[in-house]
């Protein structure tokens, strides 16, 4: 289990000035810390993907550390295997309504810490959220991001003021293009009354119906992976997914993260993952998740993972996930169809 600590909100702009006080900078960057999917629906769920492509100046990164903007409510960050989670909670510039409820404060930093990703790695930090602006006349949102190395320190804060152009800017925030038009996925949702999953990478067994798994490319030495799918229960019966198999890792589980009392914790489900009947739930980053523990090899892009899932009613099945690139904010699909 991965508690998340919450503690209180501080300016983030000190770590800014910091960084611009000392001069510590990455020369010569060939790329910035950017989101994976850049646009997302305005007053819908989003899963935030911040890609690190290097390091500073040859170091490795220790620390990333992103603020919140307003506007960005329940945000629930992914724990990553070898590095620290924790989160600062503070108050909204005004109020919200989520899921039929007013909230008035939230996280507004999170920081992964204590791990090392080489320079010569990079590698993705994942969080859900809920886009409940439409971006102003900016039509925009940014995610200042500090980047602390093990020399040093980089700090991609650069906000365009009105008119300018993001491109001339040496360090610029993550930006986020707000869209009235762009679907994007949130994070482990259950939907009832929900159709048959159908179409390309649909996998059956019995009255259970598993939708388009995926999972994402890792880096070198990574002992886990996450896996993402969708599974409807067409039957009459509640069924329990409980258990699963694939030779690229040492065991399959299944967990859930979730929020309580501003903390935040991952845990594995024991008991299986119930389907009620006429259900849909998703596997998402952020919610349920297939975790592959052990692994035997790195997944590269492109590639497939074969894996069997076991339900105590409709049996087992056996599914292919397809790898997206690091950091894909979905997974690739390709045709196939099995009965």
């Amino acid at each position: 289990m991965t508690n998340i600590q919450a503690g209180c909100a501080r300016p983030f702009k000190t770590l800014s000035f910091v960084a611009a006080f000392t001069g510590i900078a990455m020369s010569g960057a060939a790329a910035h810390v950017t989101l994976v999917t850049p646009e997302a629906r305005a007053n819908s769920q989003y899963k935030a993907v911040l890609q690190v492509p290097h390091g500073c100046d040859g170091a490795a990164t220790i620390a990333v550390r992103v603020q919140i903007p307003d506007g960005v409510i329940a945000v629930k960050p992914m724990p990553k295997a070898g590095w620290t989670l924790s989160t600062t909670r503070g108050a909204y510039a005004k109020a919200y309504e989520n899921h039929g409820r007013e909230v008035t404060e939230g996280v507004r930093e999170i920081v992964w810490s204590g791990g090392n990703l080489a320079d010569d790695h990079f590698d993705e930090f994942t969080f859900a959220a809920r886009i409940a602006t439409d971006g102003g006349a900016a039509k925009a949102v940014y995610f200042p991001t500090v980047q602390q190395c093990s020399k040093g320190e980089v700090a991609w804060t650069e906000i365009p003021a009105a008119q300018q152009s993001p491109h001339g800017l040496k360090k610029p925030a993550p930006s986020l293009r707000i869209s009235t038009t762009v679907a994007q996925a949130g994070g482990g949702h259950e939907h009832h009354g929900a159709a048959a999953a159908s179409g390309p990478d649909t996998f059956k067994v019995g009255d259970i119906a598993i939708a388009a798994p995926w999972t994402r490319a890792t880096p070198r030495g990574a002992k886990v992976a996450g896996g993402y799918l969708k599974v409807t229960n067409n039957g009459a019966a509640a069924d329990r997914l409980v258990g699963g198999t694939t030779d690229i890792a040492g065991r399959v589980e299944f967990h859930e993260m979730s929020e309580s009392g501003g903390v935040m914790r991952m845990r594995a489900l024991d008991a299986g993952l119930e389907i009620k009947p006429g259900q849909m739930v998703e596997l998402t980053p952020g919610g349920y998740h297939v975790m592959f523990m052990d692994l035997k090899r790195q997944l590269k892009a492109g590639d497939t993972v074969k894996a069997t899932l076991r339900f105590e009613k409709a049996g087992s099945v056996e599914v292919t996930f397809q790898v997206g690139a690091v950091g894909a904010g979905s997974g690739p699909s390709t045709p196939h169809h099995h009965h």
